[in-house]
């Protein structure tokens, strides 16, 4: 028996690998191949690689395949939010088109589920009226306890645009944050060699911010901070090392200084966030929540 299906605008441009688990059968990567070979499986009446790129409307074939079995797999849980979550979304939200939104999120939630479950972003959003014919997809992280400004993709296409455009750092992301301590003046550019462990191989980043202090006191800094890299949980991590951590921040904190006050948010908030598509420049500014805002009146 033929199956055959056609690849839509979504998936244009997709390894065809990652089309055949997500429209298919998560098989291994293996047996995918071996159905290859075996000219159980063909793009366009052809024999191809997994690797390949699909294109809008390619034909896909599926010879004899009824019986394949998907790979067992924890499916993540998703999050219904209740209708006055999705209503109380859209106070977040700063801009509304057929391609993206931006919003300013909330400190203390996460972007995406796990394998429990919990409140998240993109539960919520797809839910909304901002995602009705239409699905999120996610093209840059903000940590849970972090705030502000973040794109979220309504397609396929724009997911790949937008994932290219922060890989080649063709937008610009300024952030503010309130430090523990007085930032040396002579500070105006964190460049480090951050080490990460993937799969317990040692990799080491370089790592350059431009940092430029607001205020500052004896006992804390109110900073502007302007990452050239995207490294994981980068500004934290850097402003720990020059002996700055962040307020409210336990994970990236130098010794005893998160106990001088136990904050219930990290005062780290994402402020501006700056790209051009098409000769049209898009510049977007998210306010800062009022834990924010009263930490700085209370200690500035």
């Amino acid at each position: 028996m033929i199956k055959k299906f056609i690849v839509d605008k979504d998936y244009h441009n997709t390894r065809f690998d990652r089309w055949f688990k997500q429209n298919i059968y998560n098989i291994p990567q293996s047996l995918l191949e071996k159905l290859i070979r075996k000219k159980r499986v063909k793009i366009n009446k052809k024999k191809t690689k997994t690797s390949y790129r699909v294109q809008l409307k390619d034909i896909i074939e599926l010879h004899g395949v009824e019986n394949l079995k998907p790979r067992d797999k924890s499916k993540k849980i998703k999050y219904k939010p209740t209708t006055k979550e999705k209503e109380e979304y859209g106070k977040f939200i700063i801009e509304n088109n057929e391609n993206f939104i931006v919003i300013n999120k909330p400190c203390g939630i996460p972007v995406q589920g796990g394998t429990k479950s919990y409140k998240n972003i993109i539960d919520i959003l797809k839910n909304t009226k901002y995602f009705e014919h239409s699905k999120p997809f996610i093209v840059h992280r903000l940590d849970k306890e972090t705030s502000g400004v973040m794109i979220i993709a309504k397609n396929r296409e724009y997911a790949q645009l937008l994932t290219s455009l922060f890989r080649l750092r063709k937008i610009h992301k300024t952030y503010l944050a309130i430090t523990y301590g007085q930032v040396k003046k002579v500070k105006n550019i964190l460049k480090d060699d951050l080490v990460t462990y993937e799969k317990n191989k040692r990799v080491t980043q370089k790592a350059i911010s431009y940092l430029k202090i607001i205020k500052s006191n004896q006992y804390y800094s109110f900073l502007e901070l302007k990452p050239i890299t995207g490294r994981k949980h980068q500004l934290r991590k850097q402003l720990n090392n020059i002996g700055n951590s962040i307020v409210g921040d336990d994970k990236y904190s130098s010794i005893g200084m998160s106990r001088r006050n136990k904050i219930d948010n990290i005062m780290l908030h994402a402020y501006k966030i700056k790209f051009m598509i098409n000769d049209v420049m898009y510049n977007f500014e998210a306010k800062y929540g009022d834990h924010f805002q009263i930490f700085l009146k209370k200690n500035f």
